[in-house]
């Protein structure tokens, strides 16, 4: 009986220890597994961290890439305004600019229209001077002169040597060119006499070449005025030896430069008055 007790009490260790230890490996086999998968999380976990760290540093860095997007567009959108500011006042600039182009351009156009119509009027001038003198002689000369219109008359036409008295030929010269004068009562007409670098030796109360360039010129005016030119349109000028047209030399340039000119040009305060009435035109268009 005794054998037998002992028998099953050694079954029994026997048996609870074989339990014991196929529990221990199932309990030690889920805590590998358990192990495995904390493991596992934890791995994850970090990885999750390391992402969340990545993501909020991007999201920072786009934060102040905004603010910066932001100040550039404030920045942008102070030099538009700015800019247009500048813009609209260079349109108002360039357009007073061009206005006052506009303005010039128009006084220029007008100013010129005055010159043509001066330059019109020489033209005919001229025209009527040679129309009525009609003379092919070397010692007449009409021609134009920076815009004035001068007849030049050589001292044998006008007078004998030394003396102011006109000849006959002289006065029928004058009387056509007095013709021409009295038609153009808007013009003036000075005459200059011009004499040789020969000193003056005759008697009378001559002193030198002035006193016979003034006194020719003034028998001219004074002839023009008995052929009918108004004296307020007469002009008497002497200029002596003084203006040349070639060298003193020889007696036949000594001889070209004895002469007499007569310039027939418009008064100059009406021409100044035709350019102000244009200006005064210009201005109330």
């Amino acid at each position: 009986m005794k054998k037998i007790m002992l028998l099953m009490l050694c079954s029994t260790l026997v048996l609870g220890s074989c339990v014991s230890s196929k529990k221990y490996k199932e309990l030690e086999a889920k805590q590998k597994s358990t192990q495995d998968l904390l493991n596992t999380a934890t791995v994850k976990l970090n990885s999750c961290e390391s992402d969340r760290a990545a993501a909020n540093a991007r999201v920072k860095s786009l934060e102040e890439r905004l603010a910066e997007l932001r100040k550039t567009n404030q920045d942008l959108i102070q030099t538009s305004g700015d800019m247009t500011a500048l813009t609209t006042q260079g349109a108002k600039n360039l357009e007073k600019s061009l206005e006052s182009l506009k303005e010039k351009d128009l006084k220029i156009s007008r100013l010129q229209d005055a010159l043509t119509k001066k330059d019109s009027m020489t033209l005919a001038l001229v025209t009527s001077l040679k129309k009525e003198v009609g003379m092919n002689d070397e010692d007449i000369e009409i021609n134009v002169e920076k815009s004035v219109v001068f007849i030049s008359l050589s001292d044998k036409v006008l007078f004998k040597s030394g003396s102011y008295q006109i000849s006959a030929r002289a006065s029928e010269i004058l009387g056509k060119v007095a013709k021409v004068i009295n038609g153009k009562p808007n013009f003036e007409a000075m005459v200059e006499g011009h004499t040789d670098n020969v000193p003056y030796s005759g008697n009378g109360t001559l002193l030198d070449n002035w006193d016979l360039s003034v006194k020719r010129a003034t028998a001219i005016v004074r002839e023009l005025q008995t052929l009918g030119v108004k004296p307020s349109q007469l002009i008497a000028a002497g200029r002596s030896e003084y203006i040349p047209l070639v060298p003193n030399t020889t007696p036949e340039n000594r001889s070209t430069n004895r002469r007499t000119k007569i310039l027939i040009l418009p008064k100059i305060d009406q021409f100044y008055e035709m350019i102000e009435d244009e200006m005064k035109n210009l201005s109330e268009e």
